[in-house]
């Protein structure tokens, strides 16, 4: 499990690991002297050649990388490997596209909310405060990247950023 958010399993890690090695992008590494035949454990270690794969994946900012959710939460999961001005293109296209959403689905509330039985419009309405939510919470981090303009990581100093705050939800 990664945090709350993520699952994976051995099934998929382990044939991913192994296409990682075969471009490089990874290497095994034996402790204490334990080699390919005689081992206990491998571990696997990032390569500069990985380090750059991951570097251009952190970097790419397509609609994918903002426009859907659980793409977005894992780049989100690795913000503090990217880029400054890449943290707050993301964040502001996120918001941008949620600040779309939003605005269709108060539109759809109004013009449905005469055929559509009431736990519809519950459920349309809890969509809508989701993202309302959603919005807010962006709002905080874009404020926070640009107090940080000297381009220091989010890391460094948790207390920027809402929970860490003190704030809940």
């Amino acid at each position: 499990r990664l945090g709350h958010t993520w699952k994976f399993s051995y099934g998929s890690l382990y044939p991913t690991l192994k296409k990682l090695s075969k471009v490089e992008a990874v290497e095994m590494e034996f402790p204490d002297g334990e080699t390919l035949t005689r081992k206990k454990k491998i571990v696997y270690r990032i390569t500069p050649k990985g380090e750059a794969i991951f570097e251009a994946l952190l970097d790419e900012s397509g609609a994918s990388a903002t426009e859907d959710r659980e793409a977005f939460m894992l780049r989100l999961a690795f913000f503090r490997y990217t880029k400054p001005e890449t943290r707050r293109r993301l964040l502001e296209r996120r918001r941008g596209y949620l600040q779309d959403r939003l605005a269709k689905m108060k539109e759809s509330l109004k013009t449905l909310r005469e055929r559509v039985d009431a736990y519809s419009l519950e459920l349309m309405q809890y969509g809508a405060n989701e993202t309302e939510h959603d919005i807010h919470w962006l709002e905080g981090m874009i404020e926070a990247e640009r107090n940080g303009a000297d381009g220091s990581q989010p890391g460094t100093d948790p207390s920027r950023f809402g929970v860490l705050r003190g704030e809940t939800t």
